[in-house]
């Protein structure tokens, strides 16, 4: 007797021939006629080794990934395959070179998503037929050169100058606009100018480094600065 818990399935051999799955539960076994194989089936999971890759347009990166899968077929995966597991993992490694070597480094950095589902609709057409429904590759890490992250960085920095500019500029023009709108409005009206320029004598006197001479006696300098002096008095 043998107990075969919920996640497993015993594949039995009896004298070599198949004769089916089994559990979960108590199972009977014939001593010295049959031989049981166990298989897990619930999502497992095993770590491609980091990869060497030439991009399509030649740079070359290390990148590595994970691949989820689960056994749906344990008769399959025991009689179709020697073992599953290492197959798996050969499929995904050769799957993740092929695909990396197709795509751009921009590509490879910005859609890793897409990228894993590409591998797994790939992997997983293969490893169905042994049994195996792969659930999930995720691309963990992709490492660049030295150089590579050099030059990423010098081409982040000079983007970043090339907006600050372009603000700037859009800014002055901007500004550009309305002073000239200002400056037609002030030609239309010409009491409005004169306003704004003894608010501009105001703010000139509240500056107690300066000295002001005028002509004239009394005249809207005057006028500006006797303000000035009545509200520093406030």
């Amino acid at each position: 007797m043998r107990v075969i818990r919920e996640y497993e399935r015993a594949v039995i051999f009896r004298l070599g021939r198949l004769l089916g799955a089994k559990g979960p539960g108590l199972i009977f076994l014939i001593p010295f006629v049959d031989k049981p194989r166990i298989v897990d089936l619930r999502l497992l999971s095993f770590d491609i080794p980091r990869q060497r890759i030439i991009t399509k347009d030649n740079v070359t990166v290390d990148v590595d990934a994970v691949v989820y899968y689960r056994v749906v077929n344990p008769i399959d995966a025991v009689v179709k395959v020697q073992d599953y597991i290492t197959a798996s993992n050969f499929i995904a490694q050769t799957t993740l070179r092929d695909v990396v070597g197709q795509v751009e480094l921009d590509e490879l950095l910005t859609r890793r998503d897409e990228l894993g589902k590409r591998i797994q609709t790939i992997v997983d057409e293969i490893t169905e037929g042994w049994g195996i429904k792969v659930t999930q590759v995720a691309i963990r890490d992709v490492v660049l050169p030295e150089e590579m992250l050099r030059a990423i960085a010098k081409q982040a920095e000079a983007e970043r100058e090339r907006r600050a500019r372009v603000i700037t500029a859009e800014g002055e023009l901007m500004a550009a606009q309305k002073m000239y709108e200002a400056a037609e409005f002030y030609a239309k009206n010409p009491n409005a100018m004169r306003l704004r320029e003894l608010q501009t004598w105001v703010e000139i006197a509240r500056e107690k480094n300066l000295i002001i001479i005028a002509e004239g006696g009394a005249s809207p300098l005057a006028y500006a600065l006797a303000a000035a002096r009545k509200e520093e008095g406030k």
